[in-house]
């Protein structure tokens, strides 16, 4: 079936425990793949993808309600965009010019600050603005952060474009600006599933990375740049995820927690990553612009979601393109320092097709 090109639908989808009025977008393309966005966190609540039949189920994990989002995704994140830093910052300090900047410490019981803070992007609700491209429907989603929220210098303007192409790709645009020296390092975290229930232990993954960045005790990053080869870590052939988490299970992590530093150039746009699930026989090939790819597996995952649904370890997982975790604390690693005149810039692309 047909539909109307850039077919957007907007309703009203509650209100945060202050008040603020939060709207839910439909994006529907022309071959009938739907994303549901929430103003609150700029989140991917739903993501209906058709299968090798043309049945379309939808692949993110989520929540029903607003007051569920606000309640439990400071513990994991569903579907939002994170900032202003994503992943974690060693004992939440960063330098900029000799000035040192501290930030709350929000990884449970290590000292890290994770994904922003204790109220980052992801409870913050966007001002969104719907749009028609020859490409296919838009949302353009804004936010100004302002110079000390969550302990972030300058203010900062950002914007977040989703794009539900013709093409059946979810595209995200980053673009943000600053009145004074920052950190920015922006990502989506949405939580994958291409079978659209059970687990992924049974998809198959690749990562188009030779090298990852190594961490420590506390998931910080050593500074090590270090090969794949030879580590549970090296994902550059599909590989059944049950068998690729089996090896980790043992570990604190219990499965993959770590950022892959991503074969091709900066800045262009380059394949990052291909998930696929024989079952439904769909694919997900990522693209990103960004220096690497954080894969998190679900490890702990342990609530109730949509529909009632439970959802627990290796109920879904995220691939988040973005610059390398605590990246501020060392030289050698991509600069995620964002400075007035400057444009923060970053695309990334979830294109999804069927496998015959």
């Amino acid at each position: 079936m047909e539909y109307l090109m850039s077919h957007i639908e907007k309703e009203f989808f509650g209100a945060t425990s202050e008040g603020i009025p939060v709207y839910q977008y439909t994006l529907i393309n022309k071959n009938g793949m739907m994303a549901k966005i929430i103003t609150y966190g700029a989140i991917v609540r739903e993501l209906w993808v058709p299968d090798s039949s043309g049945t379309l189920s939808d692949v993110v994990l989520g929540f029903d309600t607003l007051q569920e989002y606000e309640a439990k995704n400071s513990n994991f994140f569903f579907g939002a965009i994170v900032g202003r830093y994503a992943n974690r910052i060693a004992g939440g300090r960063f330098e900029i010019d000799g000035v040192t900047y501290q930030l709350a410490l929000n990884d449970g019981d290590r000292p890290n600050a994770l994904h922003g803070g204790v109220k980052g992007f992801y409870t913050r609700v966007f001002k969104a603005v719907p749009m028609k491209t020859p490409t296919g429907p838009s949302l353009v989603l804004k936010y100004l952060s302002h110079d000390g929220e969550e302990g972030y210098p300058g203010n900062l303007d950002l914007t977040v474009i989703y794009t539900l192409t013709n093409e059946n790709e979810l595209k995200v645009e980053y673009r943000a600006t600053t009145d004074k020296p920052t950190v920015v390092n922006l990502t989506q975290h949405s939580y994958f599933n291409l079978a659209g229930d059970g687990s992924i232990l049974d998809h198959e993954l690749m990562i188009n990375a030779d090298n990852y960045t190594p961490v420590d005790d506390n998931l910080i990053p050593t500074g090590e740049i270090a090969p794949v080869e030879g580590t549970p870590f090296d994902l550059r052939s599909f590989k059944v995820l049950r068998d690729a988490i089996e090896p980790l299970k043992s570990t604190t992590t219990k499965g993959f927690d770590i950022n892959y530093v991503l074969n091709g150039e900066d800045g262009k746009l380059k394949l990052a990553a291909v998930l696929r699930d024989k079952r439904s026989r769909r694919r997900m090939e990522v693209y990103t612009t960004e220096p690497g790819l954080q894969l998190y597996t679900g490890n702990f995952l342990d609530v109730k979601g949509k529909c009632g649904t439970y959802y627990g370890p290796y109920s879904g997982l995220c691939l988040e393109a973005q610059h390398f975790p605590d990246s501020p604390n060392h030289a050698n690693f991509p600069s995620t320092i964002l400075r007035p005149g400057e444009e923060y810039r970053q695309v990334t692309v979830y294109r999804f097709s069927v496998e015959v």
